[in-house]
């Protein structure tokens, strides 16, 4: 089957799986013509260009009616948005790209079986560390099973996903295999098969638990005017009178909810009442405002509506919650806006681009979970969680309302700019749906003209409305408080478990990188190395650049222990980052320069060594050497001295970034051999490309600093990209600055440990066992990487977990 080919089939399986209903079997195939066309391809452009296409074909398929939403929306017309989200659709889908990429490299180390876990974890893990604008990922196709779906209040919908790839990987090792018998099929499609097999056998499980005594049902009712373009109404008829017919509609409504039908509570959607909130900027709104608090208390029944609410910060999207006899409670303020519409980053609001999106708001994002209580008339008091809009689409919001005693989720949306469109409203549905799953908390979900609907903590819509007309739902909800789910005692957890995932699945690569110099080293043999770069130091030199890195070493660790002991010292990274500088770069910049100041080229030239740096140039006969010794203090690095045969040591040391390749080049081109002196390997690490300071110091704390970035956005701004919406790329990017400058100060403290232990044991393995002293040192360097490459961020992972 030709790559085109298959790309089709799977954005045909794609568009099919997307529309619901029985269709989510397609989700255990859709990606397998892929897949077999990626199997077919073993060079990066082939994989990059097919990883390319799936995005594209699996945006045109799923996505579609977003780019024309959009295209509506900003007046482009829906053919140019749909062209945009075509052309970005690499941004929008970037898992394909990560998926292809990491199954490739995979497939150069592991096999199938192995590559497919690798592949499936990079996916997740793109999904969770790449803000998504709709939330969206293969998983919530699985919502129209009702056994299928539970699992997700242990993985989320992410752990879905990864399942879904699983299987598809699966069925493609089937078919790759189709021509070599039925025992070689039937392994890989019973691993596949077990995949719905498990999750349907949970979900028995957590549907059969679910039967647990609940309190006294929630009533309430939720009001669908079905009211929408506010603004082209605002243009038509004024805003006074736009409000007053919203309001009217809206009371009309609630009256028959609460007299005819005995609701106990009432839920607007999303910016029903489209003007700020106990806050008027008007006469007339302050009156309007009066007006709702009268409402509430004649209906004697709280009221969660969708408003706006402000401070000296600005405007928010907010719901307000007003209770019968105490008026308003306060405010949740919507904590995931939308880009381009809702707001523009600090960064970008500038007139010129204000012209070009006119349509762009200016709302300030909120700071996070809330938890009100909802006072009913009968006297209970119960917890409920607001979410509005995009932070449906969030499991670490209701996961936070979750730990913080909500007992119901209170969803406010406007979906009118796509709701036209069935498969938008549906996947927003179903988004928040998972949010009940993921915590089993039933849900009030209430939008402007659909769907809106009573989710229990299955999942299940026990009432709902269509799309595009008034409606009221009057639904009962069991109330409780649950067990937490693993999903609440973890939290959104999957993503990082999978960034750990590849992080050990790169051990074995590493260690083939290892090999060749362990083996080398082994072997007792060191092949000659000319020309090398050298530093031709005079004692004084010497004893200057050794000073210098003594004094930084010893910085280090006297940093290192400032830290243990200063509680003080470990919050304040600016302070470390001087400290650091003034103990550590400081000295070890000046060593450097002096190093580089006394840098030569070596080499070998009839009988000569030569070490040449510009116009100068030192030689020395090789039958004038009597031995190669080597530096039995590595300071400032290793090196070696030059024994003459008159019994005298050249006046020059050489520093060297390979003593042993040095003396085996002399001794090949007819100097003198080796000096195989005790301790003689102990002193010679075998250098690794892990030992490069770009790997260590650079690309290690770069990948501790993202997760731990990651979480402090979510924690400390509710969103991955929370700084930047608030305070702008600068201030973001420099916040970042800073968690990585501190994670590379760690790296290098503990590196710095690790280095002190190393040679100390070394030292003494050298002293008490000579013989063993180069199997020690090479078991000890094995453990030290382990430390730095697996250690460290296993650390880093039982503090978030922690956490």
């Amino acid at each position: 089957m030709k790559p085109l080919a298959c790309i089709f089939a799977s954005a045909a399986m794609t568009a099919l799986y997307a529309q619901g209903g029985a269709a989510w079997v397609l989700g255990f195939l859709l990606l397998v013509p892929w897949l077999l066309a990626l199997d077919g391809r073993r060079s990066l452009a082939g994989t990059l260009l097919l990883a390319w296409s799936m995005s594209l074909a699996y945006t045109a398929a799923g996505f579609a009616w977003f780019g024309a939403a959009l295209g509506r929306y900003t007046q482009a017309g829906e053919a140019s948005g749909i062209a945009l989200l075509l052309l970005a659709a690499p941004l929008f889908q970037p898992q394909f790209l990560a998926y292809g990429l990491v199954r490739l490299a995979a497939g150069r180390w592991y096999g199938r079986g192995v590559c497919a876990l690798a592949a499936a974890a990079a996916w997740v893990a793109v999904e969770w560390l790449v803000p998504r604008m709709l939330g969206d990922t293969l998983g919530y196709g699985l919502y129209p099973s009702r056994l299928l779906r539970q699992a997700a209040d242990v993985g989320g919908s992410a752990g879905l996903t990864l399942l879904l790839l699983l299987a598809n990987e699966g069925v493609a090792a089937a078919v790759a295999r189709h021509g070599q018998g039925w025992r070689a099929i039937a392994k890989p499609l019973a691993l596949a098969a077990l995949v719905p097999a498990v999750l349907a056998a949970y979900g028995a499980l957590a549907l059969s638990g679910s039967a647990a005594p609940a309190g006294k049902p929630l009533r309430m009712g939720l009001i669908q005017a079905n009211m929408v373009d506010y603004e082209r109404q605002r243009l038509e008829k004024g805003a006074f009178a736009v409000v007053r017919e919203v309001l009217d509609r809206h009371f009309s409504m609630g009256y028959d909810a609460v007299t005819r039908q005995r609701a106990e509570a009432l839920l607007w959607s999303e910016t029903a009442y489209p003007t700020t909130f106990g806050k008027p900027k008007s006469e007339a709104g302050a009156e309007l405002d009066r007006e709702i608090i009268e409402y509430v208390n004649a209906a004697a029944v709280p009221l969660v509506f969708g408003t706006y609410d402000r401070d000296e910060q600005g405007e928010y999207n907010a719901a307000a919650f007003v209770q019968p006899g105490r008026g308003l409670l306060g405010f949740y303020r919507k904590s995931h806006l939308f880009l381009f519409t809702e707001y523009l980053p600090a960064w970008l609001d500038v007139p010129a681009l204000r012209r070009l999106l006119p349509w762009a708001g200016n709302w300030q994002a909120g700071g996070g979970a809330r938890v009100f209580p909802l006072r009913l008339a009968d006297g209970r008091e119960i917890a409920v969680l607001p979410l509005i809009c995009r932070d449906d689409v969030d499991p670490a919001l209701a996961i936070a309302g979750a730990r913080l005693g909500g007992q119901v989720i209170l969803t406010m949306s406007n979906d009118s700019w796509f709701s036209g469109e069935g498969p938008g409203a549906r996947l927003h549905q179903a988004a928040a749906a998972f949010r009940s799953i993921e915590t089993r908390l039933p849900q009030f979900r209430v939008t402007t003209n659909g769907y809106s609907a009573a989710i229990d903590a299955s999942g299940d819509i026990l009432a709902g409305t269509s799309v595009g007309e008034p409606a009221l739902v009057i639904a009962d909800l069991p109330v409780r408080s649950p067990a937490p789910t693993l999903m609440v005692l973890w939290g959104d957890w999957l993503g990082l478990a999978c960034c750990a995932v590849l992080l050990v699945l790169t051990v074995r690569p590493l260690s083939q990188a290892w090999r060749p110099h362990y083996d080398g080293a082994r072997a007792r043999t060191s092949r000659p190395a000319f020309p090398m770069r050298v530093a031709v130091l005079p004692p004084a030199a010497r004893v200057v650049a050794g000073l210098l890195r003594v004094i930084s070493r010893a910085g280090l660790l006297g940093m290192g222990a400032a830290l243990l002991l200063n509680e003080a010292l470990r919050s304040n990274t600016l302070g470390q980052l001087r400290i650091f500088s003034l103990v550590f770069l400081l000295p070890e910049a000046i060593a450097w320069c002096l190093l580089m100041a006394f840098s030569a080229r070596a080499t070998l030239s009839e009988g000569r060594l030569l070490l040449a740096r510009g116009a100068q140039e030192l030689a020395l006969a090789l039958d004038q050497v009597a031995a190669v010794e080597p530096w039995r203090l590595p300071v400032p690095g290793r090196g070696a001295a030059l024994r003459l045969r008159s019994g005298n040591y050249w006046d020059v040391g050489l520093a060297l970034p390979d003593p042993a390749a040095f003396a085996a080049g002399l001794a090949a081109a007819g100097g003198p051999p080796m000096v195989d002196m005790p301790g003689w390997r102990m002193l010679v690490a075998p250098a690794t490309r892990l030992d490069h300071p770009l790997a260590k110091f650079v690309l290690l704390p770069l990948v501790l600093a993202l997760p731990a970035f990651h979480l402090h956005q979510h924690i400390a701004y509710g969103s991955a990209l929370g700084e930047y919406y608030s305070f702008g790329l600068a201030a973001y990017l420099s916040a970042f600055g800073l968690w990585w400058a501190a994670w590379t100060i760690g790296v290098v403290l503990g590196a710095a440990l690790v280095r002190a232990l190393i040679e100390s044991a070394s030292m003494m393995a050298a002293a008490l066992r000579p013989g063993h002293a180069a199997g020690i040192r090479l078991g000890l360097e094995r453990a030290g990487h382990v430390a730095l490459y697996l250690a460290l961020p296993g650390w880093l992972l039982l503090r978030v977990f922690g956490a």
